[in-house]
């Protein structure tokens, strides 16, 4: 599961955490949002499912609000200790640049399908309910459509 992760990494050179770096599942699910200042300034939206962080990258601050829609595109699996990374990936290594925890928390998984994913967070900066849809876009559909859900009244 975490195989392109670890391709993708030289841990001699980089702090970010290897594969046997464990870190135990909780009671509840976690997930975490970690701005990442890289070639680009996006944020990693990561959601703990089956074991694994499941990735997109967001180019745009995640949505507070009901109404706005962000392109998410999906990257690989991380290993759960990832959760707890912050610090800068040296320069030549993927994903080079400066990365923060920008928001974190718990969440409950609500929907799970191939196309959408439901979940309502429980974090700082996010709270509510948010859906993941995956579109047509980009290669190999790895694009996604990130949005809160507006409040049922």
């Amino acid at each position: 599961m975490l195989e392109e992760y670890e391709k993708k990494r030289d841990f001699e050179k980089t702090s970010e955490p290897s594969v046997s770096d464990l870190k135990e599942s909780s009671d509840k699910p976690i997930f975490v949002v970690q701005r990442h200042d890289a070639r680009n300034l996006h944020y990693d939206f990561r959601l703990e499912i089956d074991g694994v962080l499941k990735s997109w990258a967001v180019p745009k601050q995640p949505p507070k609000k009901a109404g706005t829609k962000r392109l998410a595109v999906q990257t690989e699996d991380h290993p759960l200790a990832y959760a707890d990374f912050e610090g800068e990936i040296p320069a030549g290594e993927y994903g080079a640049g400066r990365v923060e925890i920008w928001d974190r928390g718990t969440f409950e998984l609500l929907k799970l399908k191939d196309k959408e994913i439901l979940v309502t967070l429980h974090g700082e900066e996010l709270k509510g309910d948010y859906v993941l849809i995956r579109t047509k876009y980009g290669k190999e559909e790895k694009g996604w459509l990130l949005f809160k859900r507006p409040t049922e009244k």
